[in-house]
Formats: structure tokens, C-alpha cells, sequence
């Protein structure tokens, strides 16, 4: 698998990052092992998780980084790959409780800890909020965020779920004042267009997801910020799923756009999964689509995006059907 540098960073990642929110909760084990190990035979060395993954799952809190643990033990791999991991999310009813303000130095410090003792590392590669919380002025999260830098338990941070404006505020405030800004954004993002706000961990709509806009697209190409879109198969609709939420992405214009997905797949000898996750690939700013299956078929198949290289006419095709 390729692998790029995220600017300014000296982090080098493999195209497709391996999101692994449902490892010790829906695939644990051999099985699992085995997925870790496709990914890295391949090339693959980064990896995506989360502090309340998969909270939602029965005995879930804390599984999806204990496992991801486990597997870096297991392979002895922890110097060759990067770990990314989130944190001062809100809460999610009864199964995450949360206090009401997670973006406090307090609550982030904590989140940190308890991330680096379920991973057993001494220091996380990337560290993202989850969400944002407009209550607090982006500077003073930078902050917070620095002075972890400065204890040496975090290198890099990341936003998931903000708007453009709100990263160019918190990289303009860290900027002047000669601090680490956010080198990677992580808003829901692919070839379709949703129906509504991204769903959350309990089926429902979350109004506090952020999807990607032609505002945040000519932002990043603006800044070259790296972009880690979650959901880059928009649930597998593009190769015909219908089982993980349908009605997020079926409407009659993603229809078109799987047809054309179908029609550049065949000349492609790929499939339209893969097609649709090389778009993402196509654009002219860094973007690591993060992979969150635990089907190995479907792993393998996602992986086969990696080859594929678009051009923007044929990028832009896939989008509007126009060349």
C-alpha cells in the first residue's frame, strides 16, 4: 500500500487508514488478529479508534482500544505503525455518561490516560477531538491540547467533526503564537450525498457530526490539512448494500452515482466499492479514508482501492456526470 506524509508531521501512513471501533465487541480473537494482519501484510500501518468505541456494545466501554492493544502486543508492531485514537466526546446516554463539558483540560487530560492505559503505549500518534464545542474559543483548546504535546503523551492533534471555519481559527491562533495546530480533519465524507445529519452510535440522527462541505474541500486544498473521512464507502451503497442504515445515502442522484461508479469499475477491472473510495483518493489535498469494516471480504475488497488512481475529470465525472 502507498504511503504519504501528513503535513507537518513526520508521520508516514498508508492511504487507507483501519478504523477498528468494533474490534472486541462484533469481531474478537483469531478473527480479529487475522484482520490486523491483512492490513499490515499489505502495507497497511495506520489505525483509527476511539475513546468511547464501542461503548454501545454489551461489556463494549474501552474494548475497541484494549483490543487494538492487544494486536499491537500480539504482532509487535508498535514502531512501525500509527495510532490515532479520539477522545472528549460527549455523553451518549446511559452507556457513555459524560460530564456536560468535555473540552476542559481536565476531562481531556483524563480521556489521555485512560486512552494510553487501554493501548499500554506511552504515547498516542495522533490525537483527535471528537467533537467540537463552540463554547470554547478554538485558542483555548489549542492550549490544552499543547500543553499535552509538552508532557510528551500525545506528538500530533486532529479535529473530528468541525467545521473549516473552526480549524482555520484554532491553525490561525496556533500560528501566532508558534503552537501545534490540527494536522488532520475527520468529517463524515464520500462519493454520496447524505439525506440527513451522519447517524450516530444509537441509530439516530447526530446533530453534532459534521459532514463535509465545498467550504471545508476548498479549505483543505487551500492548507493541504490531511482529511480522514469516516464512512468513505457511505455503508457499502455503492457496491448495492442494504443492510447498515439504507436510507442514509439511498436518494435518486446516488443512484446515478453508483451507475457511474459501475460504468468506471469495468474499465477499471475494479469493483464500484473501490471506485468509490478512489474518488476520495483523487483530490489534490492529503485524504486517508478510514476503513471500518470486520468483514474480511469486504476488508480486501476496500484494500483494492489502493491501486486505483483517478483523474480529476474522471473524479468529477463520478460527482456530476459531467466530464
Amino acid at each position: 500500500m502507498k504511503r504519504y506524509n501528513i503535513p507537518k508531521t513526520d508521520l508516514s501512513v498508508s492511504s487507507l487508514c483501519y478504523g477498528v471501533m468494533r474490534f472486541g465487541a462484533r469481531v474478537h480473537g483469531a478473527d480479529m488478529h487475522e484482520l490486523y494482519r491483512v492490513y499490515c501484510e499489505v502495507g497497511g500501518n495506520f489505525f483509527d479508534t476511539a475513546h468511547s468505541y464501542a461503548c454501545w456494545y454489551p461489556n463494549g466501554d474501552g474494548c475497541s482500544e484494549r483490543s487494538l492493544g492487544e494486536c499491537l502486543r500480539k504482532f509487535g508492531n508498535r514502531n512501525e505503525v500509527v495510532i490515532s485514537t479520539k477522545g472528549a466526546l460527549p455523553g451518549q446516554g446511559k452507556v457513555y455518561p459524560r460530564p456536560d463539558d468535555c473540552m476542559t483540560a481536565e476531562v481531556i487530560a483524563s480521556d489521555i490516560t485512560t486512552s494510553l492505559e487501554r493501548l499500554q503505549i506511552d504515547q498516542i500518534d495522533l490525537y483527535t477531538l471528537h467533537r467540537d464545542d463552540v463554547r470554547h474559543a478554538a485558542g483555548e483548546i489549542i492550549e490544552i491540547l499543547n500543553a499535552e504535546i509538552a508532557r510528551g503523551r500525545i506528538r500530533y492533534i486532529g479535529a473530528s467533526n468541525w467545521t473549516a471555519e473552526r480549524l482555520a481559527e484554532a491553525n490561525s491562533y496556533a500560528a501566532e503564537h508558534s503552537l501545534h495546530g490540527f494536522v488532520a480533519s475527520s468529517p463524515q465524507w464520500n462519493l454520496g450525498r447524505a439525506n440527513h445529519n451522519p447517524i450516530g452510535w444509537d441509530g439516530q440522527f447526530d446533530s453534532t457530526a459534521h459532514m463535509m462541505t465545498e467550504e471545508d474541500i476548498a479549505w483543505h486544498r487551500q492548507t493541504q490539512v490531511a482529511v480522514m473521512p469516516w464512512t468513505p464507502t457511505a455503508y457499502g451503497f455503492f457496491d448495492g448494500a442494504t443492510g447498515r442504515n439504507p436510507e442514509s445515502f439511498d436518494n435518486p442522484e446516488n443512484r446515478e452515482r453508483r451507475e457511474r461508479a459501475r460504468k468506471l469499475a469495468e474499465e477499471l477491472n475494479a469493483t464500484a466499492n473501490q471506485v468509490a473510495m478512489a474518488y476520495l483518493l483523487a483530490y489534490d489535498f492529503p485524504v486517508f479514508p478510514i476503513l471500518g469494516t470486520t468483514n474480511m471480504a469486504h476488508l480486501v475488497d476496500s484494500l483494492g482501492a489502493d491501486p486505483l488512481s483517478l483523474s480529476p475529470k474522471q473524479r468529477d465525472w463520478l460527482l456530476t456526470g459531467r466530464a
